[in-house]
């Protein structure tokens, strides 16, 4: 009877820390307001990143979203990996946490395991800085292969105030067409 009651506190605590862990987003990080979900839809190509491990070994990584019936939003984030040399993908969706006029969303790629997903700066929905739950996740997206150095410099600039550790990102290779894009 102990044990069944230590299990319980301890999946409790478990389960309340994970739940924080997908709502949550920096601290001084705040989403974008009067986000327009449909001007977001589309393919986004990652600039940078930190590394981390489900994008190990990544380039030309990029993001396609689009609507589902139900509102929430379908990922396919796809790269190719240079370590096994073959294009891989893997399909998710976003949900937004609150207001859907607040760019802070939740994404599952592993059943109901959620992340943070939260756009904290938008350059007329060409490039996106996006942060993660905490300071060590953290991507620079554009509509193209590149981005403009100005803009680099200003969602470097922002990641820094809000306590990022810029020195961190990866910039990623954007030099092959990806077969898996639709």
């Amino acid at each position: 009877m102990k044990n069944k009651t230590i299990f319980k506190r301890i999946a409790a605590c478990v389960l309340l820390c994970f739940l924080a862990s997908c709502t949550s987003m920096p601290e001084r990080a705040q989403p974008v307001s009067q986000f327009d979900v449909n001007r977001y839809l589309g393919t986004w190509y990652e600039i940078a990143r930190f590394d981390y491990r489900f994008e190990k070994d990544l380039d030309n990584a990029m993001a396609e979203y689009s609507l589902n019936k139900d509102s929430s939003v379908n990922v396919i984030n796809s790269g190719y990996n240079i370590k096994k040399k073959k294009w891989v993908s893997v399909n998710g969706t976003a949900k937004f946490r609150g207001d859907k006029s607040v760019a802070a969303l939740k994404v599952s790629f592993f059943g109901p395991f959620y992340a943070g997903y939260n756009v904290i700066a938008l350059e007329d929905y060409q490039y996106a800085l996006v942060a993660g739950k905490n300071l060590d996740y953290l991507w620079i997206l554009s509509r193209e292969k590149k981005i403009p150095e100005n803009v680099k410099q200003n969602f470097i600039s922002k990641a820094r105030e809000i306590g990022y550790d810029t020195s961190k990102l990866i910039w990623v290779k954007q030099d092959r067409k990806n077969p898996l894009k639709k």
